[in-house]
């Protein structure tokens, strides 16, 4: 047997599949597509999660769409994180092209154009389904995770969100929390120091400097009314296929704040509405988080903690998450262990740091006869990757340089007339765009603190006229020795004396 048809027989085994599955392209060996050695990923194992990693320009991002389209013919719905504004062309068929034919000639598969049902959702002002969460809804552990507190100042957090919900003050955004902390050192300093003990003004000053910062990052767009149910994120067309969410978030690449408390914030909603799924032959929901390294650059130790807590446990509810970044290293080791699809495109080694991050990159693929691993990650073309799946009794699969099949749908950006298109047929924008701004936290306070101001204005002017009338009083009060000397008596006394002279 030749190392062609061994090798072939050695993909055929190892991704032979009972259920349903995607198929991502053919297996390559000494550089050359061996067609029909199909790579396949069964759908069993998407909420296993994965990586898609690579340098720039390799195809990490047409890869993701290639998963994104298949899971939505397959009626899973998907969640896209788009950080550069190329992928609302999955709502549009792809115009091909003869290099795309040839491709999926080598790999045996036959090429559809197709477009795909599409909403576009956003975080800031630009256009599309406003997503918004509210501050109750966030609660106070991952609000002071987010904000990185001390343990005495996460102590303040819950006690101000304890204080809300003894006396039904809806926190709804950030501006009702900082009204609150304001009340706790000011006008109502004594009623929290009764019921809850002291609270320092230092530390409140703290959290109201980190909310200030959250808010300059665009937090304050984030946390209100109306709130996104994620119920919605696992919609279904007419014809049976998953909706595709793209989140535009091209204007927040620069706020790395407000992402990762948006991610944190959806993933924890997440696990708290979505049901135990256990084991079951498809998941529910699939996230690609793009430029994931956003998430883990700037996290707390006690904000990655609660990433790779979600991670872990959040399977169980058949949601699958997927990486999407430059190098396996951007994301920790912890979360890296939980990932069980792995698709490498190739890596630039340009500096001994490079070669070195290539070598630890290599390790965490399975020994092949057949490939030397760190070699094929620095040789690897556009649009292919190495890759390492889970089979349907969740052992790892063969590793397999892969020829990558080419998306259905256009590689590049809708127009505006296009995205005004999607805009003008969504259903979710008519139900989150309208702002609410109903009566919370701050505006219950501020009629609380109003009225006691006017009552206290009251009682001084009661006190400021008591002491008028008391001055009055005193002012009209006849002096005594007047009072003797215009007396009856003494005027009797002094005219009986002078009659007495005048005698």
């Amino acid at each position: 047997m030749g190392n062609k048809e061994k090798f072939f027989e050695h993909i055929a085994q190892g991704y032979a599949m009972k259920g349903d599955y995607i198929t991502m392209g053919a297996g390559m060996l000494d550089g050359e597509t061996i067609t029909d050695a199909h790579i396949k990923i069964p759908l069993k194992m998407m909420n296993r999660h994965g990586l898609i990693a690579g340098a720039t320009g390799t195809g990490k991002t047409k890869t993701l769409q290639v998963l994104a389209e298949n899971l939505s013919d397959k009626g899973i719905p998907v969640l896209l994180m788009d950080l550069k504004g190329d992928l609302s062309g999955i709502a549009q068929p792809s115009p091909g092209h003869p290099k795309i034919d040839e491709r999926h000639e080598k790999i045996g598969l036959p090429f559809e154009p197709k477009g795909f049902p599409v909403e576009i959702m956003s975080l800031s002002e630009q256009d599309g389904v406003r997503l918004r969460a509210t501050v109750s809804e966030f609660g106070p552990v991952l609000l002071s995770r987010i904000l990185d507190l001390t343990v005495t100042q996460e102590g303040i957090v819950a006690v101000v969100f304890k204080y809300c919900d003894d006396n039904k003050l809806p926190l709804l955004d950030l501006n009702d929390f900082k009204k609150v902390l304001q009340y706790a050192t000011g006008e109502g300093k004594k009623e929290f120091q009764s019921a809850y003990g002291r609270i320092s003004t230092s530390s409140t000053g703290t959290i109201l400097r980190k909310i200030i910062e959250l808010e300059q990052q665009g937090a304050d767009l984030f946390f209100g009314e109306k709130s996104f149910e994620v119920d919605d994120l696992v919609r279904i067309d007419e014809n049976g296929r998953g909706f595709i969410n793209i989140i535009r978030l091209t204007d927040i690449q620069d706020r790395p704040k407000l992402f990762s408390t948006f991610m944190l914030s959806l993933l924890a909603e997440i696990y708290a509405t979505f049901p135990e799924q256990g084991d079951s032959d498809r998941p529910e929901l699939i996230l690609f988080i793009d430029e994931a390294h956003l998430i883990f650059d700037n996290a707390s130790k006690a904000l990655l903690d609660q990433i790779e807590s979600i991670v872990k446990l959040i399977r169980s509810k058949g949601i699958g998450l997927y990486f999407v970044t430059q190098n396996p290293t951007d994301v920790p080791d912890d979360v890296l262990a939980q990932l069980g699809l792995k698709v490498q495109h190739a890596l630039r080694a340009f500096t001994a740091k490079d070669r070195k991050a290539i070598k630890l990159t290599a390790q965490n693929y399975p020994i092949s006869e057949f490939y030397n691993t760190a070699e094929v990650l620095t040789s690897l073309g556009t649009g292919e990757a190495l890759i390492s799946a889970l089979d349907e009794k969740g052992r790892p699969t063969p590793l397999a340089a892969t020829m990558m099949r080419a998306p259905m749908s256009r590689m590049d950006v809708l127009s505006d007339s296009e995205i005004k298109e999607v805009l003008d047929a969504s259903k979710l924008i008519k139900k989150y765009n309208e702002e609410i701004d109903r009566e919370s936290a701050y505006e219950i306070l501020s009629e609380k603190i109003e009225k006691a101001e006017k009552e206290a204005e009251k009682e001084k002017e009661i006190k400021q006229t008591s002491r008028r009338t008391t001055s009055t009083r005193r002012s009209t009060r006849m002096n005594p020795v007047v009072k003797v000397l215009t007396s009856a008596t003494f005027i009797r006394g002094v005219l009986g004396v002078l009659k007495k002279v005048i005698r």
